[in-house]
């Protein structure tokens, strides 16, 4: 759906929150549709590829595009900030429920979800004392241990059991499920023999001596005797309903926890993100002032250029105004003393007050010849000035092209404060130090210079804080795949799509595949194993660097080198498929670990064959662990 043209009127950046409120009103209204077939779409991307969308991911893009990039324009944000107040008031009831782990299922056949249990699992043996039995040989739990070694208990003890004569023996199991499968495991074996609990009872005091055996309920806990004392101490009742509740309890508290960290540092990495668009917004803002603060550079010094230009032509003309006055005033003179040549005949009287004429005018005459003298002085220097305004305009010319050259080739801060610099060098050529105005400008421009400065600073302290706070980014996200790595060892493998990848582990199969061609069915397991873990060691052994370096510079890079003579006998020996395998394992070891050579555990995407982000880790967590869970049961 468009926008209509009444909207398309550019807005700033402080305008998004008030304009956010007219395309709300459009999604509330209907006239903006986000819901089309029962599928979430962002409508004010209609013409991008991706249509459809989760709601996770829609209201992801909407908050994403509106804390906003440098190539988005405010309209754009303020769109996808209704969308995310639409999303988050309107369709929260969209949003997809976490999956949690499902609770193991227990069959019919082994127990009853209320029966009571002592937990951890225990099993009880009963075996009465005969008079030809050994009874400090059957009250050693070393023997009851090694008789009872099939069902893998963890602690085994035995007791004297005055009341029946006989000897107790308590086993006790792993607190998981697999503890509960051995101590079913022993009552079943036991039931199969006729020696249960119920024979026990119902045969108690018989001369037949043979071992009785079942699993510890609460009638045992309850019990008098050494046997009780030691499962009320050591144990507590439970039901299967209870224990398995507690194991999902766990299992959902760790994923919630999980979930809360990726939260934390999606969170941040938000905030950053937003740090980052603040700051090359203000950059770009920088930038335009600079390019503001050349333009009017330019258009003063042309201004000045003007400025000289006319001074000088003012100049000339006085100086030929006052030329053709001293021409005309030695005209003027050469005329009165003909005059009075002519009129030397006169009488005394008049002859004298000639002669006081002809010395004032001899007096003039020489004051005139002084002038004139004074004015060709006077020329020279107008000359001399003319000249040096010519080299000083030559060398502001040069000075300009130098630095527009600059300005051409620096993109930062660093430029406009050299540029300024070149300003106040261009105002010392060019200026008359008794000229006010341009002492004036010469002060603007230094104050603006210490300003730059002073913005510049801001900015690398801002950026130091940026880096700062993505270094501390970067722990939270290592410390996160680290609690992740240790909480999925062991649970996922190669089997499913993410898993827990040991870098630097030789893959078995190719030794096996070798050696099945080579010796008997029997054998070959046992000599592949032999020949992987030599390999393994191999590997392993930092003295050992198979390696060579390819390429120069900072495009070198260190490889497997394929003619080190271990790896030619190795590939000459066992063939190619066992030669790339422990290639393989050393490349690993090389990136992850190259100094101390030891395997390393690491998420891995088995699909694609790559390092697992971990975004895809915790969708994995969340989608497919169900599925990962039946397989394994």
């Amino acid at each position: 759906m468009g926008i209509s043209s009444d909207e398309e009127s550019e807005i700033s950046e402080s305008e998004i929150d008030d304009y956010s409120e007219i395309p709300y009103l459009m999604l509330q209204t209907g006239k903006y549709k986000v819901k089309v077939n029962g599928n979430l779409r962002c409508p004010f991307c209609s013409g991008k590829k991706k249509q459809d969308y989760k709601y996770k991911e829609l209201i992801a893009h909407a908050s994403g595009v509106s804390k906003g990039s440098a190539n988005r324009s405010a309209k754009q944000k303020a769109n996808h900030l209704a969308l995310a107040k639409y999303l988050e008031n309107e369709l929260a009831g969209d949003a997809e429920p976490v999956p949690r782990p499902p609770v193991p299922q227990l069959d019919e056949s082994e127990a009853k979800p209320g029966d009571i249990y002592v937990w951890p699992w225990m099993g009880i043996v009963i075996n009465p004392l005969k008079e030809t039995d050994d009874k400090e040989a059957l009250l050693d739990s070393a023997y009851w241990l090694k008789e009872l070694s099939r069902f893998n208990p963890i602690e085994v003890n035995a007791f004297w059991v005055e009341q029946d004569s006989a000897v107790g023996v308590i086993a006790k199991f792993n607190s998981d499920w697999s503890g509960f499968a051995s101590a079913t495991e022993l009552e079943e074996e036991f039931e199969n023999k006729g020696c249960s609990k119920k024979e026990w009872t119902e045969k108690r005091g018989d001369s037949e001596s043979k071992a009785y055996g079942w699993c510890a309920r609460a009638e045992d806990y309850n019990s008098e005797g050494p046997i009780g004392e030691y499962l009320s101490k050591e144990g507590t009742l439970r039901t299967i309903s209870d224990i398995s509740q507690e194991k999902a309890q766990d299992r959902n508290s760790v994923l919630d926890e999980l979930s809360d960290i990726i939260a934390m540092t999606n969170e941040d990495l938000n905030k950053v993100q937003y740090s980052y668009n603040k700051t090359a917004m203000s950059l770009q803002r920088v930038l335009d002032e600079k390019k503001t603060l050349h333009e009017a550079y330019a258009d003063e010094t042309k201004k000045m250029q003007r400025m000289s230009l006319l001074k000088i032509q003012r100049i000339l003309a006085d100086k030929e105004r006052l030329s053709d006055l001293l021409e005309s005033k030695m005209v003027q003179l050469q005329t009165w003393s003909k005059q009075l040549d002519k009129e030397e005949a006169l009488t005394e009287q008049e002859r004298q007050k000639l002669d006081e004429e002809k010395k004032k005018s001899d007096a003039m005459n020489i004051s005139l010849q002084l002038a004139s003298r004074e004015q060709k002085i006077a020329d020279e220097s107008v000359l001399r000035l003319v000249e040096e305004h010519k080299r000083q305009k030559e060398e502001a010319l040069n000075k300009i092209l130098q630095l527009e050259t600059q300005l051409d080739t620096k993109q930062t801060l660093e430029m406009e404060i050299q540029e300024l610099k070149g300003k106040l060098q261009v105002m010392k050529h060019l200026g008359d130090d008794d000229d006010e105005a341009v002492k004036l400008k010469m002060k603007e421009m230094t104050d603006e210079l210490e300003e730059k400065k002073s913005e510049l600073e801001d900015l690398e302290q801002m950026n130091s804080d940026l880096m700062t706070k993505e270094r501390q980014s970067n722990l939270e996200i290592q410390a996160a795949r680290k609690k992740l790595i240790a909480g999925l060892t062991g649970l996922l493998g190669a089997n499913t799509d993410i898993g827990v990848k040991r870098m630097g582990e030789l893959d078995e199969i190719p030794f096996l595949n070798v050696c099945k061609q080579r010796y008997s069915a029997d054998e070959a397991s046992i000599e592949a194993a032999t020949l992987c873990s030599t390999w393994q060691k191999n590997v392993n052994d930092i003295s050992w660097q198979p390696f060579k370096h390819e390429g120069t510079g900072y495009k070198a890079t260190e490889v497997v080198d394929e003619n080190d003579e271990k790896l030619k006998k190795l590939k000459g020996e066992w063939g190619e498929e066992v030669h790339n395998a422990v290639k393989t394992a050393l490349e690993e070891l090389n990136e992850y670990n190259g100094s101390g050579r030891y395997i390393t555990p690491e998420l891995w995407n088995f699909k694609v064959g790559r390092k697992a982000t971990l975004k895809e880790v915790i969708t994995f967590i969340s989608n497919d662990i169900k599925t990962v869970k039946r397989k394994r049961t």
